[in-house]
């Protein structure tokens, strides 16, 4: 439990801010400050008995956005060790091949953020051209790495009415999955959700918060199949 606190100490969380604009509003430059892949836990922490803490670390760290399939997903021990170190090595793959997207390593899943503004125009759910090479790039890891299933999330910030933020959610995830179906990615292993701006990670009121909420999260977790690999020693 120790370990899983010092090793979550700079996460942070903010709480949702109710919408009342007109229109959703982006910045299209292309973001400056991607960051490094942070290792942030090993499998094997939350099989110490740390997996209820350990939880809701996870959900603060991302806003609560897809924690609980996260921590669901985790195995720990010796097993989630093994899924972990796999988990590490296609992480370390997609931060070297994906130009406009963050790679974070968190629990014994992979997450991928994309700011809407590089995927997509105002108020469109049509990918652009960039978006689809790092796309092409994601996908190609994922007929790599097999064993995973992917969660697609459509966040947006609280400007424009809920009903209208939550089908724009929605068509952006699903836009990203339809574009890894078409890339030969099995279609069994992705699910696509839109949340409007229900899970902001970032304060609502100004404009880089509302910037920062407006994303698109792919959350990577080993299937079933994999951890039983895992467990059995077939996987390495």
């Amino acid at each position: 439990m120790l370990a899983a606190t010092l090793l979550f100490s700079s996460c942070q969380s903010t709480a949702p801010v109710a919408g009342s604009g007109n229109t959703e509003t982006t910045t299209q430059t292309k973001t400056n400050d991607k960051q490094g892949m942070s290792k942030t836990t090993k499998g094997g922490i939350i099989g110490a008995g740390g997996g209820a803490v350990l939880g809701g670390l996870i959900g603060n760290r991302l806003g609560n956005t897809a924690a609980g399939a996260i921590v669901g997903a985790a195995v720990g021990g010796a097993t989630g060790a093994v899924i972990g170190r796999r988990m590490d090595k296609q992480a370390e793959e997609l931060e070297k091949s994906m130009e406009n997207a963050k790679v974070e390593r968190v629990g014994e899943a992979i997450r991928v953020n994309f700011d809407s503004g590089i995927l997509f125009a105002v108020n469109s759910a049509e990918l652009s051209a960039s978006a689809k090479q790092d796309i092409q790039k994601l996908a190609k890891t994922l007929q790599d790495y097999q064993g995973t299933n992917v969660i697609i999330e459509g966040h947006t910030d609280n400007t424009g009415s809920y009903e209208l933020n939550q089908k724009l959610s929605e068509r952006r995830a699903e836009s990203v999955a339809a574009y890894a179906r078409s890339l030969g990615v099995d279609g069994t292993r992705l699910q696509a959700k839109g949340y409007s701006y229900d899970q902001p990670i970032a304060d609502n009121s100004t404009v880089d918060g509302r910037r920062q909420n407006r994303r698109v999260e792919i959350i990577i977790v080993a299937n079933e199949e994999l951890k039983k690999a895992a467990e059995s020693g077939e996987l390495k």
